[in-house]
C-alpha cells in the first residue's frame, strides 16, 4: 500500500490538461481526457510505481455554462481536499493563452495558505509555441521557473517526473510482512441511483460528489477503505471503485458518456465482487438485466443492494403498506420480485441498505469478503463427477433428435471464477435452462451461491475431429492423475505407523 504522506496532485483551471498529464504520469489511461471543460469532477487516483499516489482534481473555477452549480461547488471542495492532502501539488497552467485571472486567483489561494507548488506550462507542443510566448508573467507568480511541456506528446514529462521524486524525497522502508491484500470491489447501476452516497457512507467521507443531478460521476474512481471490523478486530481491507452510471447504448449520444461506459467496465473487469445498485422506488429495470449479464458473463461475483430501503421503512411508519404483516414480509416479497426479474442470477445475495441512514452497511462489506472466499475453492474431481452424474439422473435433459445431452467427464479448471471443463456428447444438445439448472445444482452442493460458474464444454465432435484425438487424450490424462493422487494417498495410510 502507497504511504498516505507521499501524495501528488494535479490542480488547475479547467481545460489546462490536467487529466491528460495525470494519464502520461501515471503510463495509462485512467482519467477521462476531453476537451469540454468540466469533465474530471471526483478526485482520479493511481498508485505510481508503488512510490506515490498522483491525483487529478476537477477544474477550479468551473461555470454555470460548463457544469451545474452545485456540482461545481462540490468539484472545488475535492481540490480543496486534495490541496490540503498532498505532499506536493503541481499547478497546471496552459501555455497556449495567457495567464489568466482565474490562474492568478488559484496563486493567491496558494500563497494564503504557504502552499510553493510545482508550476506547470501545459500544451507546449512545438518549439515554434515555446519562442512566442511570453514566460515573464508565470515567472512572476513566484513559484520558481515552470516546467515547460506536453502532456499529450511527452515533452520533458521525465524531467517532471525528477522534480516529483526530487520533492518527495526517498520513500521510506517498508515492512511487507503484515501487509494485506486489498479486495477490489465496485458499484455498478443505472444514474442516480445512490452509488456515491453509498461509497461516501462506507468512507465515511464527503471525499465522492454526490448530487441530484444524474450523470455527475463521469470517471470510475478508486479509493482505498479500511475498515475495523468491532466484532473481530481485525481491519478489512477493500479498494473502492464508484463509477459512472451507465446508459443504454441508445442514450451514450456523447464521446464522454462513452468513455465513461468504458471506465466503467473496465472497473468491473478490474473488481473481485461487484455490486449492482438499485433505487427501492424503482426496482429492476432493463438496463439493471442487462448490467447484470454482463456481469455474468465476465465470471464475476454479482451483490444485488437495494438502496434507499428507508423510504420502505418510511411507508410501513406511515401505514401505507397494508397489504403486508409486516416489513419483513414486504422485503421477502420485493427480493422474490427482484430473482424472478434477475432468473438468471447465480443466486446472488440481496441486500437492502440506506446510505442515508447507514442501514446494513457493514453487510456489504462482509458480502464481499465472503464472497472471495468461495471464489478461491476448490472441488474434488470425484465429488463434481459424482455430484453431475446425481443431477442428471434426477432430471434428465430433453431429447433434441434422438439423442440427449450427456457428460462424460468434468473437472475444475480454473478459479475467480470457478470454471469448470464439460467433456461432453455433443456441445449444442446443452439448452439454457438445463444449463443453469447444472449450474445451481453445483452452486448447492458446493456452497457457491453468488458465484458464477463458467462450463466449458468440449464436445466429441471436437474430440474425435483430428487423427490425434487431443481432448481425448486429455480426458485420460486428468483421469490418470487423479489415479496417481489416490494411489499415493493409499500407500501413505499403508506406510503409516501404528498408534499402538
Amino acid at each position: 500500500m502507497v504511504n498516505p504522506d507521499r501524495i501528488v496532485a494535479l490542480v488547475g483551471r479547467p481545460n489546462v490538461g490536467k487529466s491528460r498529464l495525470f494519464n502520461r504520469l501515471a503510463g495509462a489511461r485512467i482519467s477521462i481526457v476531453h476537451d469540454q471543460p468540466g469533465v474530471t469532477r471526483d478526485l482520479v487516483t493511481a498508485e505510481i510505481d508503488g512510490d506515490y499516489t498522483l491525483m487529478d482534481t476537477g477544474g477550479i473555477g468551473l461555470t454555470p455554462e460548463q457544469t451545474p452549480e452545485a456540482i461545481a461547488s462540490a468539484a472545488e471542495d475535492q481540490v480543496e481536499f486534495a490541496i490540503q492532502a498532498a505532499s506536493v501539488v503541481l499547478f497546471v497552467t496552459d501555455g497556449r493563452t495567457d495567464l489568466t485571472p482565474l490562474d492568478e486567483r488559484i496563486a493567491e489561494k496558494f500563497r494564503g495558505i504557504g502552499i510553493r507548488p510545482v508550476l506547470v506550462v501545459n500544451k507546449m507542443d512545438n518549439d515554434e509555441v515555446d519562442e512566442s510566448i511570453d514566460y515573464g508573467p508565470f515567472v512572476r507568480l513566484g513559484f520558481g521557473d515552470p516546467f515547460l511541456l506536453s502532456a499529450e506528446h511527452g515533452r520533458n514529462v521525465d524531467a517532471l517526473r525528477a522534480e516529483i521524486l526530487s520533492q518527495l524525497g526517498p520513500a521510506p522502508e517498508r515492512d511487507k510482512s503484515g501487509e494485506d491484500r486489498r479486495l477490489p470491489i465496485s458499484f455498478i447501476g443505472r444514474p442516480n441511483v445512490g452509488k456515491s452516497s453509498l461509497a461516501n457512507a462506507l468512507l465515511d467521507s464527503e471525499r465522492l460528489i454526490v448530487s441530484d443531478v444524474p450523470g455527475t460521476t463521469r470517471d470510475a474512481v478508486s479509493l482505498n477503505l479500511d475498515y475495523n471490523h468491532d466484532a473481530s478486530g481485525e481491519t478489512w481491507r477493500f479498494q473502492l471503485m464508484d463509477t459512472a452510471g451507465l446508459r443504454t447504448k441508445k442514450k451514450v449520444s456523447h464521446s464522454v458518456e462513452y468513455f465513461s461506459t468504458v471506465r466503467t467496465q473496465d472497473s468491473i473487469e478490474r473488481s473481485e465482487v461487484v455490486y449492482l445498485v438499485l433505487d427501492a422506488r424503482d426496482g429492476v429495470a432493463r438496463q439493471d438485466q442487462r448490467l447484470a449479464g454482463e456481469v455474468l458473463e465476465m465470471g464475476k461475483p454479482l451483490v444485488i443492494l437495494v438502496n434507499k430501503w428507508d423510504y420502505a421503512l418510511e411507508s410501513f411508519q406511515a401505514g401505507e403498506m397494508e397489504a403486508y404483516a409486516d416489513e419483513h414480509a414486504f422485503r421477502k416479497s420485493y427480493a422474490a420480485a427482484i430473482r424472478r426479474e434477475l432468473f438468471f442470477l447465480p443466486k446472488s445475495p440481496i441486500l437492502f441498505v440506506s446510505a442515508k441512514t447507514g442501514l446494513a452497511l457493514e453487510t456489504i462489506l462482509k458480502t464481499a469478503r465472503d464472497l472471495d472466499q468461495v471464489i478461491e475453492k476448490e472441488i474434488p474431481t470425484g465429488e463434481l463427477n459424482r455430484t453431475l452424474q446425481q443431477l442428471m439422473e434426477k432430471r434428465s435433459p430433453k431429447m433434441t433428435g434422438r439423442k440427449r445431452f450427456k457428460v462424460f467427464y468434468a473437472v475444475q479448471t480454473g478459479k475467480r471464477p470457478v470454471k469448470i471443463r464439460l467433456f461432453c456428447n455433443q456441445k449444442q444438445r446443452l439448452e439454457e435452462p438445463y444449463r443453469r439448472y447444472l449450474e445451481h445444482g453445483v452452486m448447492d452442493k458446493f456452497d457457491l451461491d453468488g458465484c458464477p460458474i463458467l462450463f466449458d464444454l468440449v464436445g466429441k465432435e471436437q474430440r474425435f475431429s483430428g487423427p490425434e484425438h487431443q481432448d481425448t487424450r486429455e480426458v485420460a490424462k486428468v483421469r490418470q492423475v487423479e489415479a496417481k493422487k489416490a494411489a499415493t494417498e493409499q500407500e501413505k495410510r499403508k506406510r503409516k505407523p501404528s498408534s499402538k
